[in-house]
């Protein structure tokens, strides 16, 4: 059996900022609209659809995994748009970063509250 994540939704006050939120910060382009959404698509092949609601949002956690020198760079792009950032998904640890199996990660909110996280090393794998 092949099972592959194709997208998901993601609720917004704004569907258009928060599409170019992200895209922006990953170095990422914002897709045509399709139907009620926005797309981002991630390398892979998922996209991020986001949808507009006037409701309250649930955050969200999305983690990204990405290269070493990808890390610097977006990480570069979180601290040039003066985010807060942590090491922590509880945002314990503010203004630093965490070097969980023998990589380096950071959090960071999107306009709606979102948890988003880059990370250069899967969780369990080791150092």
């Amino acid at each position: 059996m092949t099972v592959q994540l194709n997208h998901t939704i993601v609720a917004a006050h704004d569907k258009k900022t928060s599409a170019r939120f992200l895209a922006d910060i990953l170095g990422l382009e914002v897709s045509e609209p399709f139907g009620p959404f926005v797309p981002v698509e991630i390398p892979g092949g998922v996209t991020l659809d986001y949808a507009e609601t006037p409701e309250d949002i649930t955050p969200q956690h999305y983690a990204f995994l990405v290269s070493e020198d990808d890390f610097d760079t977006i990480f570069g792009r979180v601290r040039s748009a003066g985010l807060t950032y942590w090491a922590d998904p509880f945002h314990h640890h503010p203004g630093e970063i965490n070097h969980n199996d023998g990589g380096r990660g950071a959090y960071f909110d999107d306009p709606n509250g979102h948890n988003l996280e880059i990370l250069t090393r899967p969780y369990g794998s080791g150092s």
